[in-house]
């Protein structure tokens, strides 16, 4: 006959969530950034930025230029993932979808405001001022993503979680949807 352990007190339940808690907290003091994590999503960005407003302004750049902004953008947040998940042993969520891909409200505000000038600086024929506004972008999102880190290893019940999977397919597949229209519209 199995004998089963009894259920376990309020009080105990209560102690092994407050303990759960401290080893997050704790967890999150020791997690690092991999060197040079916010200057490669910065210049990333910029470059990106870039690429954009130049891509929209001349047509006979939209396709390559866009393509490879996005494409060593994603190589770089690949990257610097993995150097994450290496140096770590762990994946965190907000730090995938707030600082990489830019969810958080400062990352999204600054990289729409940096997009939104850099393509007016293109469309006056002022390049110097589109890669200004490129570099401000890219600044802007990574500071963006540093005050999200402080922020987290602070309070890592309130910052640990990212936008779910689903939300940022639906966002990805209308993302997608929108740059296959602008093509077919050109």
């Amino acid at each position: 006959m199995e004998t089963s352990e009894p259920p376990p007190t309020p009080d105990d339940a209560a102690a092994a969530l407050v303990e759960a808690e401290a080893s997050r907290t704790r967890l999150a003091g020791t997690l690092a950034l991999p060197s040079f994590f916010y200057a490669a999503i910065g210049a990333a960005i910029a470059v990106q930025i870039a690429t954009a407003a130049f891509s929209i302004t001349d047509e006979r750049l939209w396709a390559p230029t866009r393509l490879a902004g996005l494409a060593l953008f994603a190589l770089v947040a690949g990257i610097q993932l993995l150097r994450f998940r290496q140096l770590n042993g762990v994946w965190l969520g907000g730090l995938a979808s707030r600082v990489v891909l830019g969810t958080a409200m400062a990352a999204s505000t600054s990289y729409a405001l940096a997009l939104g000038a850099s393509a007016w600086a293109g469309f006056n024929r002022r390049w110097w001022l589109v890669a200004v506004c490129a570099v401000a972008g890219g600044a802007a999102y990574a500071l963006s993503g540093r005050r999200w880190w402080r922020r987290y290893q602070g309070d890592p019940a309130s910052h640990s979680r990212g936008e779910s999977v689903g939300w940022m397919v639906i966002l990805g597949a209308l993302a997608i949807a929108g740059a296959v229209l602008l093509a077919l519209g050109r």
